[in-house]
């Protein structure tokens, strides 16, 4: 075989097999399956959110057995978590009530821009979406993902 041709059928072979070599590659990470972890390395699903009044009783005992506090400090811990609290929820409530006075009256505006015969149909969208929100939020508050009620 001449050199050319030998030079010419070399070359021929190394992009072929470094193109087998890339598609290979390419097929392994495009088919490689996804795990979805949650966070704790073992791959089991997340234990359910736990109650704040739980959490608050392993704060506080935890802090009374390794902080050595006496009854008159978690006395007063206590109190200062309850005022936090409180105002934890006053705060909520209140950015919630402005949050959906910003939303109502976006929504207010946009019924504006309307013509009187899109008006009926945007109130039928808007009430049937604002149905199957309300179910969607129940949905998630019967199974465990929603917030924690308000106390």
């Amino acid at each position: 075989m001449p050199k050319y041709k030998f030079s010419a059928f070399l070359s021929l072979l190394v992009v072929f097999l470094s193109g087998a070599l890339v598609g290979a590659l390419a097929y392994r990470l495009y088919m490689v399956n996804t795990v979805y972890t949650t966070g704790n390395g073992n791959g089991t699903p997340p234990a359910r959110k736990a109650d704040p009044e739980e959490v608050r009783r392993h704060i506080v005992a935890d802090l009374k057995s390794r902080v050595h506090l006496d009854d008159q400090q978690v006395t007063a811990l206590n109190q200062l978590m309850d005022e936090t609290n409180d105002a934890w929820h006053k705060m909520r409530d209140r950015i919630n009530a402005e949050g959906r006075a910003f939303h109502d009256q976006q929504w207010q505006k946009f019924h504006a821009l309307l013509r009187p015969d899109q008006q009926p149909l945007y109130d039928q969208w808007r009430t049937e979406r604002d149905n199957e929100l309300r179910k969607r939020r129940e949905q998630q508050q019967r199974s465990g993902q929603g917030g924690p009620p308000r106390q």
